[in-house]
């Protein structure tokens, strides 16, 4: 049996920063987990650093559930997303190690592929309505069969999710937390037309999709979803904020548009009301803020009975290592819906070298045994920790909003 005999948090910042886990056993087979938490990252390198890789050391590094269960349980104080993504980590680095150990990509050891690829969607934004739609029709010449759609809002001088590169957007900007204006008045008029000019610019033959980043209430969403239908949203994402999750049914009476949300939640627990109830039709939990693979299974797998699908979130926040579990896992679940594909940066591609690849708007993981994802060390040492927190809202007259 292989034995955990040293395990080590790596930090770097090839153009944002990443916290990665590897693991190595006694016979040599090392495996890497993604540990990074937007904004938070060196909580979760001190837990791990302090509170589990000390428990690690001499473990069977076959035993994933019981390693899983022992950090969850073990710990008295569950869940949080700290908590969570430090199991995460471990938990993805295991399931590397028993991959390469069996000679087979992991996705094959959770029951093989149920797919021929991964449907990915790419960001689209633009500072106008007519930027937008360029970038997404040259998403689309890609070969992208889903496509995310946002704009800047005339009157306001920043948007969520728009950048100044069409390709790479980086929100964590800034060594103290940057303050947004939002109106959401203004916004609700603009979304229609982007989707109206989108339309009418790309056809039926795509998928668009929307992120509002909890920034309506339930009325307001419903509204929103409503104004959309025309237009055959692939889904509205995180309509509101989900701690109060019967906001869900009130969206629900008022438009058929599909909801997509849970980017932020870490368990199983944070998603089973939306689910039980039919609330939602995507949920969007990640292998590094959900405890990883192991406990990301279970969650797809009670969506399933309730005909939800996957979504998960894959923005640049999540390195290459998260990227790579999520396609292995993506592949392999039946209810596997979409998968969020932000390009990492090459200096970033550079740090984790990888064997996912995309292609017609879809991605593979590779067959490469494990994981088929690594870190460069010696190139990670160079790109120094900094500090970058993700901004704040405040609405026209002041109040702390939902950013």
């Amino acid at each position: 049996m292989p034995r955990i005999v040293s395990a080590r948090v790596i930090i770097t910042s090839p153009g944002r920063n990443f916290v990665t886990l590897k693991i190595e056993c006694d016979d040599g087979t090392t495996g890497v987990g993604d540990a990074t938490l937007n904004g938070r990252e060196l909580a979760v390198a001190a837990y791990l650093t302090e509170h589990v890789i000390p428990c690690l050391i001499g473990r069977d590094a076959h035993r994933i559930e019981d390693i899983w269960q022992y950090l969850y349980k073990g710990a008295y104080w569950r869940r949080g997303p700290v908590t969570m993504s430090a199991i995460a980590a471990v938990d993805t680095a295991l399931w590397d190690i028993k991959g390469k150990l069996a000679g087979l990509p992991v996705y094959q050891l959770l029951g093989g592929a149920a797919r021929e690829g991964v449907m990915v969607y790419g960001h689209a934004n633009g500072v106008s309505i007519e930027d937008t739609v360029a970038v997404a029709r040259d998403y689309q010449q890609q070969g992208y069969k889903a496509i995310r759609i946002q704009c800047g809002v005339p009157g306001m001088a920043s948007t969520y999710g728009v950048s100044k590169d069409r390709y790479f957007y980086e929100p964590a900007d800034a060594d103290l937390p940057t303050e947004n204006v939002w109106s959401t008045s203004k916004y609700l008029r603009v979304v229609p037309e982007l989707f109206a000019a989108a339309r009418e610019a790309l056809g039926w033959d795509v998928h668009l999709l929307h992120d509002v980043h909890h920034r309506l209430t339930p009325i307001e969403a419903g509204r929103l979803g409503k104004d959309l239908e025309p237009y055959r949203p692939f889904w509205l994402e995180d309509a509101t904020p989900a701690e109060n999750q019967d906001g869900f049914r009130l969206i629900r009476q008022h438009t058929t548009t599909p909801l997509a949300v849970g980017e932020i939640f870490n368990s199983i627990w944070d998603a089973k009301h939306l689910i039980e109830n039919q609330l939602i039709d995507y949920i969007r939990a990640t292998v590094v803020h959900a405890g990883g693979i192991t406990h990301l299974r279970r969650i797809a797998a009670l969506a399933d009975l309730y005909q939800v699908r996957t979504g998960c979130h894959g923005a640049t926040d999540l390195s290459p290592v998260c990227m790579a579990a999520a396609l292995h896992f993506d592949l392999s679940v039946p209810n596997f819906g979409v998968q969020e594909y932000m390009r990492h940066t090459p200096e970033t591609d550079a740090v984790f070298p990888h064997a996912y690849s995309f292609a017609d708007g879809m991605m593979h993981p590779g067959d490469a045994p494990g994981l088929g994802v690594d870190i460069d060390e010696e190139l990670a040492a160079g790109y120094e920790y900094s500090r970058a927190f993700l901004p704040v809202n405040r609405l026209e007259d002041g109040t702390l909003w939902s950013w």
